[in-house]
């Protein structure tokens, strides 16, 4: 069982595969992601009990505070987000969908799991930035009051951090559009 999560994403793929060995070599972490993303940015997510995970992404950012552009650490993640990082979770029976899109790979995991702990809803979906430009987003599903809140909660967050694009709540999505996330 994950106890928690922590990301750093950097906009040099050479020092995030630096920083992804020095975060991997400092505490007792599970390397989950090490991989570059759109537009030439690189992140790192670990897992890990809390402590380890604050001192891995401690030791990342202390390594590329430069090109650091975001990270977090998330004590405990809400079991339906790595599913959701994944490929998804269930499509069936959507009566709502929310969208957070986001700047940033953490802002969109970080804000997708303060949704699914703010309200009853499932994130369908959390797409990390590999060919659109390097941003993100997550789409969660629920019934319309829960989705509203869910995303009301994430999106503030990441546009307190300066990360939200957009976000947007549709009731009674068509089914074709529902069919297109698989």
């Amino acid at each position: 069982m994950i106890n928690a999560i922590g990301i750093v994403e950097f906009t040099s793929i050479a020092k995030g595969i630096e920083a992804a060995d020095a975060m991997a070599k400092t505490a007792d972490v599970t390397l989950l992601v090490a991989k570059h993303l759109c537009p030439g940015k690189y992140m790192v997510l670990v897992s890990g009990d809390v402590s380890a995970v604050k001192q891995a992404v401690a030791a990342g950012l202390d390594l590329g505070t430069q090109h650091a552009v975001d990270h977090f650490v998330i004590p405990n993640v809400h079991p339906s987000i790595l599913p959701a990082i994944g490929g998804g979770n269930d499509l069936n029976g959507i009566r709502a969908i929310g969208v957070i899109e986001t700047y940033t790979v953490a802002a969109a995991i970080e804000a997708a799991d303060l949704a699914v702990k703010t309200a009853a809803v499932t994130p369908v979906r959390l797409h990390m930035a590999f060919g659109i430009g390097g941003k993100s987003y997550s789409i969660l599903t629920g019934e319309v009051a829960a989705v509203k809140a869910a995303v009301a909660a994430g999106s503030e967050l990441a546009a307190e951090k300066g990360m939200l694009v957009y976000k947007v709540v549709i009731p009674r999505p068509n089914q074709q559009v529902i069919d297109s996330f698989k």
